[in-house]
């Protein structure tokens, strides 16, 4: 089955239309539309012509469908069916399961006691299964969907800057002051007494206004009674009672002034919740990669560990041989070498044992299932094989889609973005402050508080009027200056981020075609040197059965080696089988289309809907394939 990395729907774009279908993709007032300088414009415009000026130039796909042509090794059918028999994994599969029809699993003897000293358990488990219990539940993926949660909450909290708030403050004073007074008509001099209680309140609501002012609107009210000695009578009316209304607004007029200045802070944190959005796709595109890069390791523990228990056992059997012949011509020197042979075999059996285990526990901890925790001895065996499908593909589509996908290339416009903000802001802190005040009060005085609200329903006493100005410039203003020249460097700088970035994902995408490209052609160079390493160790085996000469010290030698080269044939085809797969995952992930291509979509968390053990993911089931051993596993674009 030919598999396409072609994404559905991806075109090949011109550097201009590709860079505003990227500014569309972040969503955000881009600084271009803010700014509209046009060397910024076209710095990031050159930035894609650049990269994909050579692929404009050869548009066409290519095709990569390892083939395998046995006929050039010139070897019988025979001779090949009983090479594929008994000299491939398949074939050594098939005979451990007749040796041990009572197992499981074919290799549950080779894995031999776990860490508790006690039997190991197997598990079977797809491809599929690995990605959909990865998507649900690996752990960095469920540290990263609380960003967007959070980055909301700061969005939220920016937002409420211009909400109404609603203020109240109440003050009471009881005092009784001496001083001394002077001799008036008949009355002799003496100490006078004002005894006063006093009692103020305000209420009301004030706002942040887009301008970058205050309007405020609030009610005084205010009780007063006086009690003096010095002529036995109080002020009337006493106590008194006074009920104003006040409206003001304080509005700057040049530094914090419009509403760039007052909106930076909301577009800062909203541009923060879109990065958050953008680096839980990452984090999630990294998840999936490294989830089925490391099914494919276990692929190639599990292949390597046949292998080495099948070179084993041939081994003993050629060690036998050789000790048989003592009482011949086999010297002592020739029968301790091929001991020592078994021995070294046996101890790479051990390795690849430990290297099986260590795979399993990799993919336990990427796919943290619940019912497979990192701490459980259960081994993991994978129930499919790599295949060498054919792929076609397009560097330019490749790198088209990679930088419409990739959302690191959205993180790069919403830094440019947040670096254009924050230069706007600081060009408009050098200028110097000129705040504008302005009030108007409404004012109440009576006897009691419904006479005075009377009073002010009757527009008795509106002669309170306020305006004023405040001017303030530091001498020099070189900090203004030095932020101001520190944010247009950060812009700058944002820019020639941006380029890396482009120039990044070019060049993982050329790496991973390159590394499809060569593994496809390992996969039948390999499969062809093992083959034929794999006639060679039959021929021998032939002869040994047919002549006595076979059986001579020097003849079984040269089948120990053959067997060692046959082996490490055979794990060659199987490295590039597994490398040829990784390459893919690798190409979907540097185009940023593996989440589409096995069928992955993620709901950006809410911080209102947000629970413990809410996932942040959907993930739907593959349709199954016809293929034989990767039933299940997403194939192509998705």
């Amino acid at each position: 089955m030919t598999q396409s990395v072609r994404p559905p729907k991806t075109v090949a774009l011109s550097a201009p239309a590709l860079l505003v279908s990227l500014l569309a993709v972040a969503g955000c007032s881009s600084p271009i539309e803010r700014d509209s300088e046009k060397l910024l414009q076209r710095s990031m415009i050159n930035a894609i012509e650049r990269e994909i000026e050579y692929a404009e130039a050869n548009p066409g796909s290519r095709r990569i469908s390892p083939s395998l042509d046995l006929k050039k090794l010139e070897i019988r059918e025979d001779h090949l069916e009983q090479i594929s028999k008994e000299f491939s994994t398949d074939g050594y599969l098939e005979a451990l399961r007749a040796e041990h029809p009572d197992e499981e699993s074919p290799i549950a003897h080779l894995v031999g006691e776990d860490l508790l000293g006690q039997q190991t358990t197997l598990i079977g488990l797809s491809l599929e299964q690995s990605i959909q219990s990865s998507v649900g539940n690996n752990l960095s993926v469920e540290i990263a969907r609380f960003s967007p949660a959070i980055a909301q909450s700061a969005l939220v909290e920016a937002e409420a800057q211009f909400d109404w708030l609603f203020f109240a403050d109440a003050q009471y004073q009881d005092s009784s002051i001496p001083q001394a007074g002077q001799g008036f008509g008949s009355t002799p001099p003496g100490v006078i007494r004002n005894d006063a209680q006093t009692a103020t309140g305000s209420v009301g609501v004030s706002r942040q206004l887009n301008s970058g002012g205050t309007i405020e609107f609030r009610n005084d009210i205010g009780y007063n009674n006086v009690d003096s000695s010095f002529f036995g009578t109080s002020p009337s009316p006493n106590p008194a009672h006074n009920a104003d209304f006040v409206l003001g607004i304080t509005q700057p007029l040049l530094r914090d002034f419009g509403r760039e200045a007052t909106m930076a802070q909301i577009n800062l944190a909203r541009n923060a919740e879109r990065t958050s959005v953008s680096q839980l796709k990452n984090t999630l595109i990294d998840t999936a990669a490294e989830t089925e890069k490391a099914y494919w390791d276990l692929v190639q523990a599990y292949k390597v560990l046949i292998i080495r228990a099948k070179l084993v056992d041939r081994g003993i059997e050629v060690r036998d041989d050789i000790k048989a012949r003592r009482v011949q011509d086999a010297r002592q020197a020739q029968v301790a070498d091929a001991v020592a042979r078994v021995e070294r075999r046996r101890a790479d059996l051990l390795v690849a044992r430990t290297n099986l285990r260590l795979a399993s526990d990799r993919l336990k901890v990427l796919i943290n299932d619940p019912d497979l925790p990192v701490g459980s001895e259960t081994l993991i065996v994978p129930s499919q094989d790599a295949l060498a499908e054919p792929i076609s593909f397009s560097l330019l589509d490749a790198i088209t889609a990679g930088v419409q996908e990739r959302p690191e290339m959205e993180q790069a416009l919403l830094n440019i973005d947040d670096a254009t903000i924050r230069e706007q802001l600081a060009k408009n802190q050098r200028m110097p402050r000129l705040d504008l005040t302005a009030q108007a009060r409404l004012l109440g005085f009576d006897d009691s508080f419904g006479d005075a609200y009377a009073d002010t329903g009757r527009s008795r006493f509106v002669d309170d009027w306020l305006i004023g100005a405040r001017f303030e410039q530091p001498i020099g203003n070189r900090a203004g200056e030095a932020a101001y020249r520190a944010s247009r460097l950060e812009r700058m700088q944002s820019v020639v981020s941006y380029r890396q970035t482009a120039q990044q994902i070019v060049l993982e995408i050329k790496n991973a075609l390159n590394a499809v490209s060569t593994n496809g052609a390992l996969i039948e160079q390999s499969t062809l040197s093992r083959v034929a390493q794999g006639e060679a160790l039959r021929s021998l085996i032939v002869e040994k059965e047919l002549t006595n000469a076979g059986y001579s010290v020097e003849r079984l030698n040269l089948e120990l080696n053959q067997q060692e080269t046959l082996a490490n044939a055979e794990i060659a085809e199987a490295s590039a089988l597994t490398e040829y797969n990784k390459a893919i995952v690798d190409l979907h992930a540097a185009m940023g289309t593996i989440l589409r291509r096995n069928r992955i979509d993620f709901i950006v968390p809410d911080a209102n809907q947000l629970a413990p053990g809410e996932s942040a993911l959907e993930y739907e089931a593959p349709e199954p394939q016809d293929t034989e051993m990767r039933p299940e596993a997403p194939s192509g674009d998705g």
